[in-house]
């Protein structure tokens, strides 16, 4: 009996210990959550890539946010390559190499203007069509759609569609900012690119 009775404070004071420690835990977690900023790649002066890690994709929809600084401008040394169109963000397709079967978006300066394209392969057969200019320093939203028989693209309300070879999910791998064409990038270019769920 005298056990139980030393033991009663304790048991009374139990659930405040509990809610102490409660509030104590509450202090401690963070009050903001992080937030996702992207990652900056870098292509750097004399490349042609960025180093990127293979990653498999089995996706419908791609989206994600760009931003372009100054270093996005450039002048290529040979005038006629200034039209060639580098590439920016998407994957690869029908179980392919890329140069098989891919979509993904891609970018080039080109008379004083940043401009974003659709750029895709079906049956080794390369397509590019121009979407829209953007302008540096801004973000902007860029969604890739696979279909049955098309990639759409879309930025902004600006829509472009290409044929796609295969139906169902896509599936592939990655495809990461590339410089080029025929030259290497003439300085470094930064690209910040974050994905959107």
């Amino acid at each position: 009996m005298k056990s139980i009775v030393n033991k009663v404070p304790l048991l009374l004071a139990m659930p405040f210990l509990l809610l102490s420690c409660e509030v104590v835990e509450d202090a401690i977690k963070p009050q903001n959550p992080e937030v996702e900023e992207g990652t900056t790649y870098v292509i750097n002066m004399g490349g042609h890539e960025t180093t990127n890690p293979l990653k498999l994709i089995t996706a419908n929809t791609m989206r994600f946010e760009v931003a372009f600084d100054s270093t996005a401008i450039y002048s290529t040394k040979d005038p006629n390559n200034q039209a060639d169109i580098n590439k920016l963000f998407g994957m690869s397709d029908c179980g392919t190499f890329h140069h098989d079967n891919s979509a993904r978006f891609g970018w080039r300066w080109y008379k004083n203007k940043l401009e974003l394209h659709a750029y895709s392969y079906k049956g080794s057969k390369n397509t590019s069509t121009f979407i829209t200019a953007i302008d540096l320093k801004k973000t902007y939203t860029c969604e890739l759609t696979l279909t049955d028989t098309k990639y759409i693209y879309k930025v902004g309300e600006k829509t472009v569609e290409h044929d796609r070879a295969c139906t169902g999910e896509g599936k592939g791998y990655q495809l990461y900012p590339y410089f080029g064409g025929d030259e290497t990038a003439p300085h470094e270019i930064k690209i910040k690119i974050k994905v959107v769920k």
